[in-house]
């Protein structure tokens, strides 16, 4: 009889050249069965975020009663406080945001006129650029509020397939909003019954992988169970301090929009080490609106700040907390962006932080085998 051995071999060419034959048609159906999965991606991820929170609160929650209405009570109790935070922390950003955002872009639709009629009368006062302008032009007096509303007039009216645009930013909304409401719903499945749903994958392991190659897996998903969630707690406490401390000092030094900046700020500085930059030109811009000089101080400020906060916020609250150096975390952010833009950048640092934690272990462990293996090598010698 042939070996088994021999036909799980031929086996698994003939799938590989399957596989490579028919790549095409198998990437597609791959395509589409990811594209179909993104809500329920989707939902693993917002429950995993509001585990967080919704652990944080069940300890609070009669954490040593046992009555029986408390015990059936406290899981859904802590889902909805938890996304009551949530909705609370997004409220609050909005209410401090956009009024200010909406002042900012009214100020600046006031002032541009005012800016341009400054430059146009400099222009046809200097001496030197005058022989190259038309006579006719000196003597002109333009309106400029006009010209700006003529200017968008003609954009918005020039602008060819307009419905169909809006079409299809009306139907990429509803696709949104689906995929959000059905991960949404997912998640809440998950969070209701998370017990239940990691006994099941646990027999899977149990029944379908061997003890070893199951043990290793739990490992691995231990470590990025503990790194992700430190680096989300980490870098939310983070993103709450340099905001805060940017409204603070902004207020303290006069700079206009102090409320709304630091809560930009706040959000974006969730992206390591780049978000804050990001910020920090929303901000310099809003500011430019009312005076450039603060705006030019504004950014001053922001790079003191990112110095104070890169060097002794940030290795103390996400750092320390990940156990992954400044040079890795750099050198993560740089490749999740380049590879996956925002998100990479996001999920570039945790991922690093596993990788580095894992290999650092292995490493550690064969030091140690290696060194207990010499050692008996030696003792052996010393026997013979």
């Amino acid at each position: 009889m042939v070996d088994k051995k021999y036909l799980k071999i031929g086996f698994t060419i003939f799938l590989f050249y399957l596989v490579i034959y028919y790549w095409s048609g198998i990437s597609g159906a791959i395509g589409i069965a990811v594209s179909a999965a993104v809500p329920l991606f989707v939902g693993v991820v917002i429950a995993y975020v509001i585990n967080i929170l919704m652990c944080y609160y069940e300890k609070c929650y009669f954490p040593k009663s046992q009555r029986k209405l408390v015990q059936k009570t406290r899981r859904p109790f802590c889902i909805v406080f938890s996304l009551l935070t949530v909705v609370v922390i997004i409220l609050a950003v909005i209410v401090v945001v956009i009024p200010e955002f909406l002042s900012s872009i009214e100020l600046l639709v006031a002032e541009v006129p005012k800016v341009l009629n400054k430059a146009y009368v400099w222009i046809i006062n200097n001496e030197e650029i005058k022989p190259y302008l038309d006579p006719a032009t000196l003597n002109a007096q333009i309106d400029w509020q006009k010209t700006v509303k003529d200017v968008l007039n003609v954009i918005i009216s020039g602008a060819g397939g307009v419905m169909n645009s809006a079409i299809s930013i009306a139907t990429s909304l509803f696709s949104f909003a689906a995929q959000a409401v059905i991960g949404f719903i997912f998640a809440l499945y998950l969070l209701f019954n998370k017990e239940k749903v990691m006994g099941q994958l646990d027999k899977l392991l149990k029944v379908y992988v061997k003890d070893s190659i199951r043990d290793n897996i739990m490992y691995v998903a231990g470590v990025a169970n503990s790194t992700f969630k430190s680096f989300i707690v980490g870098q939310c406490t983070e993103a709450v301090i340099l905001g805060l401390l940017c409204a603070i000092g902004m207020m303290l030094f006069g700079f206009p929009y102090a409320g709304m900046t630091g809560a930009v700020i706040g959000i974006t500085a969730l992206i390591p080490v780049a978000g804050a930059y990001i910020g920090a030109g929303v901000g310099a811009f809003m500011i430019c609106t009312v005076s450039p000089m603060k705006a030019v101080l504004f950014l001053v400020y922001i790079v003191v700040l990112q110095q104070l906060e890169g060097n002794l916020i940030y290795p103390k609250v996400v750092g320390t907390s990940i156990g992954l150096p400044g040079m890795w975390v750099l050198a993560a952010v740089t490749i999740g962006g380049g590879l996956m833009g925002i998100t990479g950048m996001l999920f570039g640092v945790p991922l690093a932080a596993v990788a580095y934690k894992l290999l650092k272990m292995d490493v550690c462990y064969k030091m140690a085998f290696r060194g207990k293996t010499n050692q008996r090598k030696k003792q052996a010698k010393g026997g013979e």
